[in-house]
């Protein structure tokens, strides 16, 4: 019965979304990647907020209903009908402009939009809720995340190019330049292609890449554009997954005209999404990496290399089941254990597909005695509570269903601001198990 209500909420919030869309005539930025769209999101919008008005996708709403919500500014209603029934009042409010004095004076100039792929198929239906302007392709990796619903690697980043493809004449396709599956897609547009990353052959560069986990915690680094070079200081950012969110930040700031001065500033209000990479006060004077919200093996790798960079007493690893990676499954979880035992003191797997990291990182060999295995996150939580020491820094990792928020929550120093900065806090994610 709920299968049927939401379809018909979704029809009904589509249809509004696309009405207003047509209506207001809004710039539209989509997004889509394995990796790094909610941080390229936010980091989008912090620099286009500073001049224009803007309305971006609610924490990692990406779907068909996700998409329609985003368009007008709603939250999710979850399992409340009274709620979806409020939120189409809200829809057809907004796309025909009945709650305001004078015609579209605040409605958004532009829609910053999540564009998630699960399954063939759905990026056209995102598409024909609002065709972007430009696309930005943030990250797929060798293994990305969502694999085990197509063929291979290749068929989803063959879904998440028609992205790209619908782009035309005038449009603007924003492609990570060190990823070579994503740069490959510039062959597959018409529109104008700009390029970001670390890679000197990038059209938009990140040098003096440098992370500080003292005072001023974050990462600093320049951007070299045209022959201009302007520094860039991120606060409780870390990690090169935040710098390439800010580089595809930058161009789509200058798209929308936007110089380098102006973007440099507006970036210095930017802060990662909840869960991704946020370097948090924890226990007995200890630090918290956490990147709970969710994991594939490039975001994973991507963590692990941002722990190395950190200064620390003791280096521990709490990491949860990469779902839905299918055949590649056990390579990829052996893979991240061998990477571990080189860079942690201690390995705390969680779930059945993680003991085959906790094995690659003894095959590699990590002392067996300083790895552990549990089958839930709170069976976890409660150990690393007692393990860690002053000094001590832990990497929380894993996919959205193993809930590894709750070991960060365990060892938060202020639990009390748990809701303000984890993952899935609320009611409905505190209620499921």
């Amino acid at each position: 019965m709920f299968n049927l209500f939401k379809k018909i909420v979704t029809s009904a919030l589509v249809w509004e979304a696309r009405l207003a869309v047509r209506r207001w005539k809004p710039k539209i930025i989509g997004i889509t990647g394995s990796v790094g769209k909610s941080s390229a999101k936010e980091a989008i919008a912090a620099v286009l907020e500073s001049r224009y008005r803007v309305r971006k996708s609610l924490k990692s709403y990406n779907s068909e209903l996700g998409l329609a919500l985003a368009v007008f500014g709603l939250k999710t209603a979850w399992h409340n009908p009274f709620g979806w029934f409020k939120n189409i009042i809200c829809g057809f409010q907004e796309a025909f402009n009945l709650h305001r004095g004078k015609p579209y004076e605040t409605s958004p100039q532009i829609l910053v939009l999540e564009m998630g792929v699960d399954r063939a198929g759905d990026m056209d239906r995102l598409l024909r809720v609002a065709r972007p302007n430009i696309g930005v392709v943030t990250a797929i990796g060798e293994i990305p995340v969502h694999v085990e619903f197509f063929a291979g690697p290749e068929e989803l980043a063959l879904e998440k190019s028609n992205l790209i493809k619908n782009l035309t004449f005038g449009d603007l396709a924003v492609l990570n330049f060190d990823d070579d599956t994503v740069l490959g897609m510039k062959k597959n547009t018409g529109a104008k292609i700009v390029t970001f990353g670390f890679g000197s052959g990038a059209d938009i560069v990140a040098s003096n890449y440098k992370i500080s986990d003292d005072g001023g915690a974050g990462v600093s680094f320049k951007i070299e554009y045209e022959g201009a070079t302007v520094p860039v200081r991120l606060r409780s950012a870390f990690g090169k997954q935040a710098v390439y969110a800010s580089l595809a930040a930058v161009a789509v700031g200058i798209a929308c005209d936007m110089n380098l001065i102006e973007i440099s500033e507006a970036l210095s209000k930017y802060k990662p999404p909840t869960g991704r990479l946020r370097l948090l006060s924890g226990i007995k004077n200890s630090s918290l990496l956490d990147d709970s919200y969710n994991a594939s093996p490039l975001a994973t790798h991507a963590a692990l290399d941002t722990l190395q960079e950190l200064a620390a007493v003791r280096k521990i690893v709490a990491f949860g089941d990469m779902l839905e990676i299918g055949k590649y499954t056990i390579p990829a979880h052996k893979a991240v254990g061998e990477k571990v035992a080189k860079i942690a003191d201690y390995f705390i797997a969680v779930g059945p597909r993680s003991r085959f990291a906790a094995d690659g990182a003894i095959a590699q060999g990590m002392d067996k005695d300083r790895v552990y295995c549990f089958s839930t996150s709170k069976e976890a939580a409660s150990f690393i509570k007692s393990l860690v020491q002053e000094g001590d820094t832990v990497l929380i990792k894993g996919s959205q269903s193993m809930r590894m928020e709750r070991i960060t929550e365990e060892l938060l120093a202020n639990p009390e601001e748990a809701d303000k900065i984890l993952a899935r806090q609320d009611k409905y994610w505190k209620n499921k198990e």
